[in-house]
């Protein structure tokens, strides 16, 4: 999310080196990127809706433009019946899909989820899972991190650990 530069080295996305990024267009970045947020941050006062919408909005685009598209992403969640729902209304894994479908409603080059499966069942991770997996077919780079090691094994995507850190291949793609 770029809230953190590092000290030394280089981080390039979308061919930019984010080091030497302009404060003033880091929003402009950001709106590149979709974050699933572990505490899922969503704001308590939108609804569902208006909480999935709230990146078109920020993007300019009119509600006749996305409101379709809004409810077709919530339903694919889990979530078409809660469309008018406030977050604080909501279980813990609603709440979880509600942030992925912010994460993901734009289409983003780049989706960086944190436990994105940590509050829903086996099925709606998996599902989600193929969200996630059709997004990256779509051209963009999902990286996930998980305790989930049963979800990397089924993700057929590499797997990456950190451990004391450093980053190592644990190992090609696990499936198909």
């Amino acid at each position: 999310t770029l809230a953190d530069r590092p000290i030394k080295g280089t981080i390039r996305l979308f061919g930019t080196d984010v080091t030497r990024i302009q404060r003033r267009d880091i929003p402009a970045f950001r709106r590149r990127m979709g974050v699933v947020f572990q505490d899922f941050r969503l704001l308590d006062h939108l609804s569902a809706f208006e909480n999935v919408a709230l990146p078109l909005r920020l993007a300019g685009q009119e509600r006749g433009r996305y409101a379709a598209d809004v409810e077709e992403m919530l339903r694919w969640v889990g979530l078409g019946d809660r469309l008018s729902a406030p977050p604080p209304t909501l279980s813990g894994g609603e709440k979880q899909r509600l942030a992925i479908a912010r994460a993901v409603i734009t289409r983003p080059g780049l989706i960086v989820a944190d436990e994105p499966t940590g509050s829903v069942d086996a099925a709606m991770a998996d599902k989600l899972l193929r969200l996630f997996q059709s997004l990256n077919r779509l051209g963009a780079t999902v990286l996930i991190a998980s305790h989930d090691q049963a979800l990397a094994e089924r993700s057929g995507a590499r797997v990456l650990r950190l451990n004391g850190g450093r980053l190592s291949e644990t190992g090609g793609r696990t499936a198909a």
